[in-house]
């Protein structure tokens, strides 16, 4: 790996997915905080106290605003990568993280919580932003080696933001009445680093060439990228992918929803990005607390466990890292899925006979552990992988607008849905999210193939077999949604292939 894709890497990820991870945890510690300064505010403007079921009615906007505006992100993704490229539309969303760092940071002084809720949709769209352009970013810039270890980064740094609002949180540092407005206000300074340094590091070269049509720009691009002068075989295989790409144009979500030759991959990134969020992860962090608490331990204390926890989880998304290239990504997922189903399974029964037996209590705490490292290891970091992998140049950009738009959908419907799941059923809860990963594990295990050091038309190739389409009949559906003259002009080059 060089110097400069690992820079890019590295600002790509902190300047964008770090505050992902951030802001889903930075308003926890802070909660009782936040809420009194919303009680404090209405009554200095009304005279009377908010009523409880007012200000349970505006935390949960505020905590709800997120993964709504993530979906308003998601649904940005397609125009702004095709119109403005990859690095362009990264800086751009540097201006939606800003504008919320300021207006939630200084919130408290304009005596307003509206602007805290507004703040949160903003983030939203920037997280939603994120968490597709960079995977896409990272992929397209990465040798077919290192494709894999480089698309875990961002998540990566979604853990390491998460554990950094959990430390900053601490009611010793920022969670407290006096911090928690700058706790709030941080997460604009990734963004204004990424802002300064991002434009010094080239654009994605397949954007360059397939997208831009600019072969001299792309070769510098991986020149630079790879530190070596000859890169010509990269650049011979994106002309073959851009003989594709001129056969299919660009595709839009509806065309890609409706285009035989891709619909195995369509239905693999649903399924893979509805099992990571419907798996129960959010659940088991809700269940957390109550869970180390019934172990004895003190309450005091809850939030420095809760931190271990985050440790645990960015220790396990840098081991796949590591492993994710050795042990290819089909593996990763099917183990962390196997881990997350039986934790949830032996969950349920422990958190049942935990006032009966007295070491229950200790099991629960292993099942949280093991699935929080069954989920680092899989579900969180490889779907995004998968579908820079499975789509080619001219249907990536609507691959992860539909991707996306699953995860956030899928998270605010857990979201909304689980504290009535937990009211009605109890640890029973878990053996639905069970049951989830024991379909999205079947489902890989059946569909999906391994995917690492494959070029992307080789994996076009394999997909299109399970699609039971020949790469010569895909040609020719497209061929038949072109007047004449465009078919014939995509004959000689079929012709020219052979």
């Amino acid at each position: 790996m060089t110097l400069s894709l690992a820079l890019v890497a590295l600002i790509s990820a902190f300047g964008s997915s770090f505050q992902y991870g951030y802001n889903v945890s930075v308003i926890n510690s802070p909660a009782p905080y936040m809420q009194d300064f919303y009680n404090r505010t209405y009554l200095g403007r009304s005279g009377v106290p908010m009523s409880s079921s007012f200000q349970t009615l505006l935390w949960s906007l505020t905590v709800s605003m997120f993964p709504l505006g993530g979906l308003f992100g998601s649904l940005m993704v397609w125009p702004l990568v095709n119109n403005c490229g990859r690095k362009g539309t990264l800086l751009i969303n540097n201006l939606f993280s800003i504008a919320a760092a300021i207006l939630m940071g200084t919130s408290e002084l304009a005596k307003t919580f509206e602007v805290i809720i507004l703040s949160r949709v903003i983030m939203g769209i920037f997280a939603g932003l994120a968490s597709n352009v960079v995977p896409m970013f990272l992929g397209e810039m990465s040798p077919k080696n290192l494709r894999g270890a480089i698309g875990v980064v961002p998540q990566l740094f979604i853990t390491i933001g998460i554990l950094s609002a959990q430390i900053l949180g601490l009611s010793r540092i920022l969670g407290n009445a006096e911090g928690w407005p700058v706790l709030l206000g941080l997460t604009g300074i990734p963004s204004l680093i990424q802002l300064l340094t991002l434009p010094f590091f080239p654009e994605s070269p397949r954007y360059l060439l397939i997208q831009k049509g600019n072969e001299e720009q792309a070769r510098r691009a991986l020149q630079r990228l790879r530190g070596w002068e000859d890169v010509d075989d990269e650049i011979q295989e994106m002309y073959q992918e851009d003989r594709s790409e001129k056969e299919e144009g660009q595709f839009s979500v509806l065309s890609l929803c409706t285009f035989r030759g891709l619909r195995w991959q369509l239905i693999s990134i649903i399924v893979m990005m509805m099992g990571q969020q419907l798996s129960g992860v959010n659940g088991v962090f809700y269940y957390a607390d109550r869970i180390f608490e019934s172990a004895g331990v003190d309450s005091g204390s809850i939030q420095y466990v809760t931190v271990s926890i985050g440790a645990i989880n960015v220790v396990m998304t840098l081991l796949a890292v590591f492993i994710v290239e050795s042990l290819g990504r089909r593996i990763l997922l099917l183990a962390g899925f196997v881990l997350c189903s039986a934790s949830c399974a032996l969950l349920t029964l422990a958190l049942n006979l935990q006032n009966t037996v007295s070491w229950m209590s200790y099991l629960s705490i292993a099942c949280v552990i093991v699935y929080i490292i069954g989920h680092a290891i899989g579900p969180s970091p490889i779907p995004a992988v998968m579908i820079t992998e499975m789509f080619l140049q001219s249907s990536r950009p609507a691959a992860f607008m539909v991707g996306g738009s699953v995860h956030w959908l899928s998270n605010f419907t857990v979201g909304l849905v689980f504290l009535y799941m937990e009211a009605g059923l109890g640890p029973y809860s878990f053996l639905i999210f069970c049951a989830i990963c024991l379909a999205t594990l079947t489902y890989i295990f059946i569909v999906v193939p391994e995917t690492k050091n494959k070029t992307f038309m080789e994996i076009n190739r394999i997909m299109a077999k399970r699609n039971k389409v020949e790469i010569q009949e895909i040609k020719q559906e497209l061929q038949d949604s072109y007047p004449t003259g465009k078919q014939e002009e995509t004959k000689a080059l079929s012709s020219s292939e052979m």
